[in-house]
């Protein structure tokens, strides 16, 4: 019998877990009349005196949902804030600087904020417009009080239908320039006519409740630029369309500058305004008379931004601003084979395009954080991006375990305000060995497996296992394994259920949990035992009661579980040569098999016959929820899913080769699996330092690493390629059956063998 941990899931235990140290002076505040209850944008001032130089003031600002924050007519933040929240019940505040814009004298604040009031599939909505700003030190101390002005912006409204489709909490944005601007935010604005605001209660008080700091850095601006395709500029509209190319998808705020008459409408959205099926967000823009400039403030995706401006409006401008989390591109592959640089390539501005306020499975349709696109997902980030995308993944985890029910059932996406139903596979896969665990492998964070462990303990106590030794599926809300035909579902059940045990039982050891770690190694024992004696048939994994085509996801999952041992990689093997049902989603799995069984060369193959359809297509920088568009895809189609990169961990992991080998990467190896490529160039941003290896194989063996400080490399040299030599000297080598094995200290190195490649 396993060993369950359990704590009381009461708010005692959710304040003891989430609560912060600060006593909060400031107080929440409103404008005292408010007309609408959704999509508001409201505006707030305050103006005060400085006697003395101010070296240090971090301001401390909550709303729901986002705010624009300008100090002395300066902008200090475009689009601060996160959607709720870090539980069901709370809200996040963001830690903001602002020393530098402060000055000796009088000094002015001026906040917009934009209350979504209404929920999604990654929000949950308090109910209430609200903003809290508290800046306390020693020499200074601004609070949100009944001083501060605020009223609801008259400009910003509904625009006419159609409207975003139910799973996004944006709504679309109307801005008529002829019923106000941006002034307010000026710092010789007079505000003197604006009403003072409404004074609500200090935190915690319902309904943001307990205030928790924002855990990822404030969006990268890179500033406002030009289309790609450039066009003569000033000119007469003609009242067509307007489609201007962006770079690549990207998450983009359109900026038009113009002069026309007052009352003209003018419609922008992008070429994913019906990117998966569904409605997304457009905004309009009412003019003024004269010349005017607009840039909305909601972001949205595309490759094309496309303005629609009637007809005698004089266009002077138009430009773009991307905004994105704030991380670096610091992971790199390339090859001799350019399908496999552009697969990689593709797959990282897929992932980037995917990331914000959380994971997302894709940014117009949804923008929720659905796990099991988060697990492919941060498992691609620790490859490509530079370690502060590991914050993301950190703060999905704590929300996926801080939402969990009294029933102790788990769900996704959260956050959510309109979902509520759970995907027993996704579930699995999240605190699962490439979920939770992997997280942990690449970070070393431990702190967060110790908030979560109990947590998962409750979760995995639900699954039962029948008289002979196999999980018994849970329905859940949804019983979803993958989209496409031919699942296994029984099977698709046990290997992810094995992998929760797995995850659950390192951490058990990790955390020094003694009693159920030898239990859990018990019960995964016996469960192996059990899942092979009722579902191996001779050739492959099939459960007795499905009676489609072999599951090729199945057979896959079975070996990257560990639940399938090598007397059984030749059958398997064959299967994966003709079966090929998964969707890109699984399709990862399946090819993370064949490099675990030895066929990379065969893994090479079929990562390029699957993916070459959206890897090959011309203008579309991402790669696709399905393998095809629209109604060739699945669940609506996307052209942007991430959970379609998996081939950029693979190309990484397997055949650069690199990995930790222990927690945090103060171990690690480079075990390249090259299968048919002669050359590799790596670059793995690791939390120790870039990890860069190159390798050449078209004569002999060469290779140049470098090797991060307080890290140790263990290095395989295929014994094809003869007896190595490091820095041009004799090293001293392990040896196997089929590799020479090397441990290289910090610095920069060089190994070659001269040997004949007998490949």
């Amino acid at each position: 019998m396993l060993l369950w941990s359990c704590l009381d899931n009461s708010d005692v235990e959710r304040k003891k877990l989430l609560s912060t140290s600060n006593k909060w002076n400031a107080n929440w505040i409103v404008p005292t009349t408010q007309n609408d209850t959704v999509n508001v944008w409201n505006s707030y001032r305050k103006t005060f005196q400085i006697n003395s130089k101010v070296d240090n003031a971090v301001a401390k600002i909550a709303v729901d949902s986002k705010y624009w924050l300008w100090i002395n007519g300066d902008r200090v933040v475009f689009e601060g804030g996160l959607k709720r929240g870090p539980t069901p019940k709370d809200s996040y505040y963001d830690f903001v600087d602002i020393a530098k814009y402060l000055k000796k004298g009088e000094n002015t604040i001026a906040i917009l904020t934009w209350y979504f009031g209404k929920e999604g599939f990654s929000h949950k909505n308090s109910g209430q417009p609200g903003l809290f700003f508290e800046v306390r030190e020693n020499n200074l101390e601004i609070f949100s009080d009944a001083s501060w002005k605020a009223w609801q912006h008259p400009a910003f409204g509904q625009t006419d239908g159609p409207h975003p489709n139910y799973r996004l909490p944006e709504s679309n944005i109307r801005f008529d320039a002829q019923k106000g601007g941006f002034d307010f935010v000026e710092y010789g604005y007079d505000d003197s006519k604006q009403p003072n605001a409404k004074v609500l209660k200090s935190p915690p008080t319902a309904p943001w409740n307990e205030l928790i700091v924002r855990p990822i850095p404030q969006w990268k601006d890179f500033g406002l630029k030009s289309y790609e395709n450039k066009i003569d500029l000033p000119f007469i509209s003609e009242g067509d369309t307007l489609k201007m190319r962006l770079p690549y998808n990207a998450q983009v705020h359109p900026y038009l500058e113009v002069e026309a008459e007052a009352g003209q409408k003018i419609d922008i959205r992008t070429d994913n305004y019906l990117g998966g099926g569904a409605l997304n967000v457009r905004s309009e823009y009412i003019t003024t008379i004269g010349r005017e400039s607009y840039e909305n403030l909601g972001w949205m995706n595309g490759h094309k931004v496309h303005y629609y401006i009637p007809k005698g409006i004089q266009i002077i401008d138009l430009k773009y601003r991307e905004t994105g989390y704030d991380t670096e591109f610091s992971g790199s592959f390339t090859c001799d084979k350019d399908f496999y640089n552009r697969l990689w390539k593709k797959s990282l501005r897929t992932l980037y395009v995917t990331m914000r306020d959380n994971y997302m499975d894709c940014p117009d349709r949804e923008r929720a954080q659905w796990w099991g696109d988060a697990v492919l997902e941060s498992g691609e980030a620790f490859y490509a991006l530079s370690p502060s995308s590991h914050l993301l993944a950190k703060k999905g985890i704590l929300e996926l375990m801080y939402w969990q029910r009294e029933d102790s059932t788990i769900y996704s996406p959260v956050p959510a305000g309109n979902w509520h139903n759970e995907l027993p596979t996704q579930m699995l896969s999240s605190i699962g060995t490439y979920g939770f665990w992997n997280y942990y492998w690449h970070t070393g964070d431990k702190e967060t497996l110790e908030k979560v462990y109990d947590k998962m303990g409750k979760y995995l106590a639900l699954w039962k296992l029948k008289d002979n030794g196999t999980v018994q599926i849970r329905k859940g809300g949804w019983t979803w394994g993958d989209w496409g035909e031919n699942k296994d579902m029984p099977l698709l059940f046990n290997t992810q259920y094995y992998m929760a045990l797995d995850s659950y039982a390192r951490m058990s050891e990790l955390l020094d949990r003694v009693p159920t770690t030898d239990s859990l190694t018990a019960v995964m024992a016996q469960f192996k035992k059990d899942f092979n004696q009722i579902y191996w048939n001779g050739k492959a994994y099939r459960s007795s009661e499905y009676k489609g085509k072999t599951d090729d996801r199945s057979q896959g999952l079975a070996v990257v579980a560990g639940l399938a041992d090598q007397d059984k990689y030749q059958a398997i093997y064959k299967v994966l040569q003709k079966e090929k049902h998964a969707s890109p989603y699984m399709e990862k799995y399946v090819l993370e098999a064949l490099f675990q069984m030895g066929y990379p060369e065969f893994a090479l193959q079929r990562m390029q016959e699957r993916f070459s359809k959206m890897v090959n297509h011309p203008t579309i920088t991402t790669l696709w929820e399905g393998w095809g568009i629209g109604s060739e895809g699945y669940g609506g189609g996307t052209i942007n899913h991430a959970w379609s990169g998996g081939g950029l961990t693979l190309l990484s992991q397997y055949v650069a080769g690199i990995y930790p080998t222990s927690a945090g990467y103060e171990t690690f190896k480079i075990k390249p699996q090259l299968g048919f490529l002669k050359e590799i160039n790596a670059v793995v941003p690791s939390i120790k330092g870039n990890i860069s290896v190159k390798i050449d194989v078209n004569e002999g063996f060469l290779m140049e690493l470098s090797v991060p400080k307080n890290t140790k490399a263990e290095v395989y040299i295929s014994r094809t390629f003869g007896k190595p030599q490091l820095n041009g000297k004799a090293v001293t080598y392990k040896e196997s059956d089929t590799h020479y094995v090397l441990w290289i200290i910090p610095g920069n190195h060089r190994i070659n063998a001269a040997g004949e490649n007998k490949k």
